[in-house]
């Protein structure tokens, strides 16, 4: 059994929500961490499990920030932490899967889908094997208690109920 480790600085954990139904805001994660089992080669039957720090949610605006932490949305005084667990992974193609697994937002658990690229496994700086993956997939934020909303003056909602979410990662092996 292979045992992975994500490479934080050569990472990124995003997500993007409509905004006035016009316009997109991007975040990200600035703290997180993850790490992938795996007795195959081309991790098909991997074993995935990661975490995110709410409290290092970045959206380039402290105002917005703060009350992404507040119990408007992610309460992070209570669930510090963003949390999945893979449960199956389905091999599309050669670099095509699917994997589904438990997210965790505010202590709510539900199923999600992601679909995934494995952009192959490299020999990397020191030696050592480097593998890189793209993640996407998509969550409605009220299955998870992410309540807030209002509405502007003529009618449109603030914040919109889909999120993107877009994970570009290096892992690293760590052992095996």
């Amino acid at each position: 059994m292979a045992t992975w480790k994500i490479d934080p600085a050569h990472s990124e954990i995003k997500f993007k929500v409509k905004h006035l139904v016009v316009s997109t805001v991007t975040g990200q994660f600035k703290v997180f961490d993850a790490t992938v089992e795996s007795e195959k080669s081309d991790f098909s039957d991997a074993k995935i499990s990661f975490w995110a720090d709410v409290n290092s949610i970045d959206t380039r605006n402290e105002q917005r920030d703060a009350h992404l932490k507040s119990a408007d949305f992610f309460d992070a005084v209570n669930h510090p932490k963003i949390v999945f667990e893979s449960k199956a992974i389905n091999k599309k193609s050669d670099n095509e899967y699917e994997v589904v697994g438990d997210l965790t937002i505010r202590g709510v658990t539900k199923e999600i889908k992601l679909n995934v690229t494995y952009n192959g496994t490299v020999k990397g700086f020191g030696g050592g094997e480097v593998a890189g993956f793209e993640m996407t997939g998509k969550l409605n934020r009220f299955d998870y208690g992410l309540q807030w909303n209002a509405l502007t003056e003529a009618g449109g909602i603030v914040v919109g109920d889909e999120v993107k979410i877009e994970i570009s990662c290096e892992l690293t092996k760590v052992n095996g």
